[in-house]
């Protein structure tokens, strides 16, 4: 039986996998949060680790989302409404590129469609619907770390970690780790290490929902 004929497993939920994630957010970290769920990810942030999160769109200081309304003149990348922690930074778009450019952003959390076994990512381009690259390119070839967020499996049951991507790619081999409903991977040397299962789901579990290969190296 084949990743594509499995049944579903129930793992974590999409804010689960952005809670997940946050654990492993460094204090002092400067991190960039795509759309999707990486965005649930800054209320998860543990208490005592200060992280520095960045919008392409020009903020460098988000803070959490507003109760109501909010602000219309502030928003994220994705046009959803923030705040701003104190001492936070509004810069046009040529300056926040060069931040990323740069090199100094220590993480990207980016939403995927697909990810391959040596770490290329697609994110920007389901055949048939409108295009949006939008700042990925510049992001995962800018920034030492991509982590990528997203169910482990698309709409019709087929994995969305694959031997090698079918759409078109945002980077190659930009990936170092992965956080899906069902497990933890992480990139190391070009191959996919599997370093954690989500609570409930078992090795065979991820294994029967992978079509990508990759190694085992689970956390006690």
């Amino acid at each position: 039986m084949t990743a594509t004929q499995t049944p579903p497993v129930t793992g974590r939920t999409r804010e689960g996998i952005a809670e997940r994630l946050a654990q492993d957010l460094q204090d002092g970290y400067v991190v960039n949060l795509g759309v999707g769920i990486p965005l649930a990810v800054p209320k998860f942030i543990p208490a005592g680790v200060e992280v520095v999160l960045h919008a392409e769109n020009g903020v460098l200081g988000l803070g959490p989302a507003p109760e109501g309304e909010g602000d219309v003149d502030l928003t994220d990348a994705g046009k959803q409404p923030i705040t701003l922690m104190s001492g936070a930074a509004i810069t046009d778009s040529a300056m926040s590129f060069a931040m990323i450019r740069g090199g100094h952003l220590d993480v990207t959390v980016l939403g995927a469609l697909q990810v391959s076994a040596a770490g290329d990512l697609a994110n920007w381009y389901v055949p048939g619907r409108n295009p949006a690259v939008g700042g990925a390119m510049d992001l995962v070839a800018g920034t030492p770390q991509v982590w990528v967020t997203m169910e482990h499996c698309d709409r019709t049951g087929r994995s969305k970690v694959v031997p090698e991507c079918t759409m078109p790619l945002t980077g190659r081999a930009c990936v170092t780790r992965v956080y899906t409903d069902l497990a933890v991977f992480h990139v190391v040397d070009g191959t996919l290490r599997l370093v954690e299962c989500a609570p409930g789901v078992t090795p065979a579990d991820v294994r029967a929902h992978t079509e990508a290969p990759y190694t085992e190296d689970l956390r006690s």
